[in-house]
């Protein structure tokens, strides 16, 4: 199993084909959140030729961290940490992202209609590594509610 370390985003309204402009009036909260991929099973699907989403979508494979309304943090500059043991792992901002929220979420909605209570994952940064049974995985941040 690997952890990969997101920004999630919580959907508040019906979105379909939302632009950039008006997505954050769309949008709930946020919570941390930590994708986690069972990369044996992926890698058995790609040699397979088969579909490898199954390797993301295994029970317990998303954990969520608490729910932070939208008017109660400044999405594109939070400082996150994975640490794995005690071990810093994963140490990023969201100010380096690839896309922004707005972006990320415009380009989702021309696509596919995001309900309220959606959560969309923003991506990981670098570090994304293995877990192992009995590791102690916890997230931090420099949001005022400490997760």
């Amino acid at each position: 199993l690997h952890h990969e370390l997101e920004l999630g985003v919580i959907i508040g309204k019906k979105m379909t084909k939302v632009s950039k402009e008006d997505v954050m009036a769309h949008v709930a909260g946020f919570s941390v959140t930590i994708d986690v991929t069972c990369r044996d099973l992926q890698e058995q699907c790609k040699a397979e030729r088969k579909p490898w989403s199954i390797s993301k979508c295994l029970d317990t494979h998303c954990a969520v961290g608490p729910f932070i309304p939208v008017d109660k943090l400044v999405h594109n500059n939070v400082e996150m940490i994975l640490k794995v043991n005690g071990e810093v792992k994963q140490h990023a901002n969201t100010k380096d992202m690839l896309f922004d929220v707005p972006a990320l979420i415009e380009f989702v909605t021309q696509h596919i209609t995001l309900l309220p209570g959606d959560l969309v994952q923003t991506g990981t940064p670098e570090g994304v590594g293995p877990m192992n049974v009995g590791d102690i995985v916890t997230v931090a941040g420099g949001h005022p509610w400490g997760f």
